[in-house]
Order: C-alpha cells, then sequence, then structure tokens
C-alpha cells in the first residue's frame, strides 16, 4: 500500500518528489517510495540525503521506511555508506510485499550495522519505527 493511499497520510509530512521516486518527511523519520524498474545508485541516494540533512539537520538522528511495493534495485553496500557519509540514520524498516523483496532485505540486512526490521505492511513498519527508543523526544 502506498504512504497516500494509508491512514497515516493525514500525519504532517512533507513531501519530495524526484523523477526515480517519492519521498515523505515525517518528524522523527522519512519514507521511500521508489519506482518500478529503476537502479537506486549513489548519485540518487546523495540528492536524497542532502535533502534530508537540510529539513532535519546534520546532527538529527531519523528512521527510515522503505516502502517497497515496486520491484528496483540497489547495492545492498550503499547501507554501509550512507551510514559512513551522513551518520543520521539511527534504523530502517523494510516493507516487503512479495517473498524475492523479502530475500532482498535480508541480504541488506546483512551490510547494514544498525537495525533494520524486515516487515509485511506499512503499519507494522509505522508502529516499529513509532516505538524506536533512539527517535523519542524526552
Amino acid at each position: 500500500m502506498k504512504f497516500e493511499n494509508s491512514q497515516y497520510f493525514k500525519i504532517k509530512h512533507y513531501k519530495i518528489e524526484r523523477p526515480f521516486g517519492n519521498f515523505y518527511l515525517l518528524e522523527s523519520f522519512f519514507i521511500s517510495e521508489l519506482n518500478e524498474g529503476i537502479h537506486f545508485d549513489w548519485e540518487m541516494v546523495k540528492s536524497i540525503m542532502d535533502e534530508l540533512i537540510m529539513f532535519y539537520g546534520s546532527d538529527a538522528q531519523i528512521g527510515y521506511i522503505s516502502n517497497r511495493f515496486n520491484s528496483y534495485s540497489l547495492n545492498p553496500q550503499v547501507w554501509e555508506e550512507i551510514d559512513e557519509k551522513y551518520g543520521i540514520m539511527v534504523a530502517a524498516a523494510i516493507v516487503t510485499y512479495n517473498p524475492m523483496a523479502f530475500m532482498n532485505a535480508t541480504l541488506e540486512k546483512q551490510f547494514y550495522k544498525k537495525s533494520i526490521k524486515r516487515c509485511d505492511s506499512l503499519e507494522v513498519a509505522f508502529q516499529w519505527i513509532s516505538n524506536l527508543r533512539e527517535l523519542k523526544k524526552d
């Protein structure tokens, strides 16, 4: 299910539209919905990360939901590169809708030192990311 079609769409957010997908920036995490068939390369990652830094700040600690209702590719080692260069993501939830996407998420989990939760729905991802201790405002 797309974020725009979910019950969560009413939550205050800022939308970034790119030719390769849409990104929704919420208070303490963001959601990506990439387009079918693209290869999410480092230049695309960098352009979005630069936007995130502008929106959240370079010292932010944010979560990430990858809502993968489309099929696309990425180099799983990009997780480590993102962490080394930016260091603002504390954890990620990957929402998968088929067994192949789940296997890909499992592979990516091996490349990221921080927590990645594989979810079968946007609702599960929202519940998990919303309850992360690292994102709680005291």
